[in-house]
């Protein structure tokens, strides 16, 4: 009897052994929701190619456990697609993480699943400063719109520029940085001499540019939707010869990637941006990240500040993960990131304690021509800006 107790004892340690190293040898599942095709599939790809280039530099296993990583399609601001995409992988497929999100309602309709699936959720782009309020769960490496819009402003009051006129999409993102360029601008002596908000998908700004041009001011801010909006603004601006009088053009993170310069042309030179990433960042590990990425997307496209988002909350998830031996407990997931600062292509990086959103620099950029194309070129630091529309938690 003592012997057959023994056996199934022994049995059981067994069992449980083998359970253990199932457990270990389980793929790590990261579930993306994302756009991978319609207008913004651009946005996916940037995501595939940064998730593809941390792989390619780091092997496709964390901890012993085998990345898998599985794509759900958006196909645009849809944020019933995106709450169903993330139900799916959390109940269905079972991952272990979330993440994508590229726009804000989207964003808002994932955060209760977040929450109450535990699923630790890394937000790729979506980047109205509320966003990480809606899930404890919700991390993010992208950035927020008032960590731009307000040193944007700060920088162009104490650079001759003294009166501004404001024009932006009318819709969250547009109105957190109408807020937050005006606050940055007038806290330092700035005016502003006249303010437009647009519809999202505009594409005629003739009249709005006239508005503008009656004003009068030494500078116009923009926030528009990415892509065509960008496209006619500005060659809208030139044609109309406002470059001309001298009034410049002041922007933010997400209309001035490589992609949107190539689509605008020489239209784009001379404006002033303020963000977080370029391909031309001038740093050794940047020029490594774009070699590296320029290989994986078989030459055909440059990261932008997606595509750095991406590969960021790879190294994150990486970081969470080893730090736990291989295991991917919801809870101390979001526990290790807190306050977890690393070196990014971008420059440092800092997972704020508080927020849990990103701490890093906000460059001030030129469009430039440059070895035949046009590039970003960085003249000014805010080093280590914190977003300024985060309140208290």
């Amino acid at each position: 009897m003592k012997f057959i107790t023994r056996l199934r004892s022994l049995a059981a340690a067994a069992a449980l052994a083998a359970a253990g190293v199932h457990a270990q040898e389980a793929p790590l599942k990261i579930g993306m929701v994302v756009p991978m095709s319609g207008p913004f599939s651009s946005y996916g790809k940037q995501v595939e190619n940064g998730v593809n280039v941390f792989l390619r530099e780091n092997g496709d296993s964390i901890a012993g456990r085998k990345v898998q990583v599985i794509y759900r399609d958006c196909a645009g601001p849809n944020p019933e697609l995106a709450r169903r995409h993330a139900t799916d992988l959390a109940l269905n497929e079972k991952v272990d993480i979330l993440a994508g999100m590229t726009f804000t309602p989207e964003a808002f309709a994932v955060a209760p699943i977040a929450t109450q699936a535990k699923k630790p959720t890394f937000i790729l782009l979506a980047s109205t400063s509320a966003v990480s309020t809606k899930s404890p769960y919700f991390l993010r490496t992208s950035y927020t719109i008032p960590q731009t819009a307000y040193p944007m402003g700060q920088w162009a009051a104490k650079n001759r520029i003294r009166k501004a006129f404001v024009l932006v999409a009318d819709y969250a993102p547009g109105h957190d940085a109408e807020a937050f360029f005006k606050k940055g601008f007038t806290e330092n002596g700035g005016q502003v001499v006249g303010e437009l908000r647009v519809a999202p998908n505009s594409r005629d700004f003739s009249a709005y540019l006239q508005r503008v041009s009656d004003a009068k001011p030494d500078a116009v801010f923009v926030f528009l939707q990415a892509g065509d909006p960008v496209v006619a603004f500005m060659k809208g601006f030139r044609d109309r010869g406002l470059d001309k009088k001298g009034m410049k053009v002041l922007a933010t993170e997400g209309w001035a990637d490589d992609d949107t310069l190539a689509a605008v042309g020489d239209a784009a030179v001379g404006a002033i941006s303020s963000g977080f990433y370029s391909s031309a960042h001038p740093s050794a590990q940047n020029r490594q990240f774009v070699a590296n990425y320029t290989e994986v997307s078989g030459g055909r496209l440059l990261p932008n500040f997606v595509a750095v988002a991406a590969y960021d909350a790879m190294r994150a998830i990486a970081y969470a993960v080893q730090k736990q031996g291989g295991k991917a407990d919801p809870d101390a997931i979001v526990a290790s990131l807190k306050g977890y600062r690393f070196d990014s292509p971008r420059g440092p990086l800092v997972i704020d304690a508080e927020s849990r959103d990103p701490v890093h620099n906000v460059y001030i950029r030129r469009v430039e021509q440059a070895g035949g194309k046009l590039v970003n070129t960085e003249f000014e630091t805010f080093p280590l800006f914190k977003d300024p529309g985060n309140g208290p938690r």
